[in-house]
C-alpha cells in the first residue's frame, strides 16, 4: 500500500509542481483570469493520478477488489502528498521569484473595480482588506494554509469521484 500511495502521490506532486513552475514563467503573458483557468486544470491533471493510484492498488495489492472506504483512504492520503507538493512548490515561487505577486494582484483587483464602476469608498476597502491579507501573506504557515485552500477542494471531489467509481466488491461465489 505504501508504495502505491508514495508513487502516485509523488507523481501527482510534481505534475502540480511542475505545472505551477511552468505557468508562473508565463504568469505575467497569461494574466490572472486566464491563470485560474491554467492553475486549476494543474490541479485536475495532478489529481488525476489518485484516480490511477487507487485503480493500481485495487488491481495490485487487493486483488482486484476495494471496498468504498479503503479506496477513500488510500486515494486521500495520495491526495495529502500532492496537495503537499504543491503548497511546498507555491512556498518556493512565492518567496523566491515572485515576490510582488500580491502587489500585481491588488492593481489587477482595483482595476477590475473601478471598471465595474465601483465607488471610492469600495475601492478603499477593497485596499485595506488586500494590506490585511497581505500581512497574513508574510507569515509562511499562513501562506501555507491560505495556499493548501485551493487544491483541497479539487483533490476532495477527485478522491471522492474515485473511490466511487473504483470499488469493487468480492463476487459472490
Amino acid at each position: 500500500m505504501k508504495r502505491s500511495i508514495l508513487k502516485f502521490g509523488v507523481l501527482g506532486g510534481l505534475i502540480s509542481a511542475a505545472w505551477m513552475a511552468a505557468t508562473t514563467v508565463f504568469s505575467d503573458r497569461i494574466g490572472f483570469d486566464k491563470g485560474a483557468y491554467f492553475g486549476y486544470t494543474g490541479m485536475l491533471l495532478a489529481f488525476l493520478m489518485v484516480y490511477f493510484g487507487v485503480r493500481n492498488y485495487r488491481e495490485r495489492a487487493c486483488g482486484g477488489q476495494i471496498s468504498f472506504w479503503r479506496a477513500l483512504g488510500v486515494g486521500a492520503l495520495m491526495m495529502g502528498i500532492i496537495c503537499l507538493f504543491y503548497v511546498a512548490a507555491w512556498e518556493v515561487i512565492y518567496y523566491n521569484f515572485m515576490p510582488d505577486f500580491l502587489d500585481k494582484y491588488e492593481a489587477y483587483t482595483q482595476a477590475r473595480a473601478r471598471a465595474a464602476g465601483a465607488s471610492a469608498a469600495a475601492l478603499a476597502k477593497q485596499a485595506a482588506a488586500m494590506a490585511q491579507y497581505r500581512e497574513m501573506y508574510r507569515n509562511p504557515l499562513t501562506n501555507a494554509a491560505i495556499t493548501l485552500l485551493e487544491p483541497l477542494p479539487v483533490g476532495l471531489v477527485v478522491t471522492l469521484v474515485s473511490a466511487i467509481v473504483l470499488r469493487r466488491k468480492p463476487k459472490a461465489a
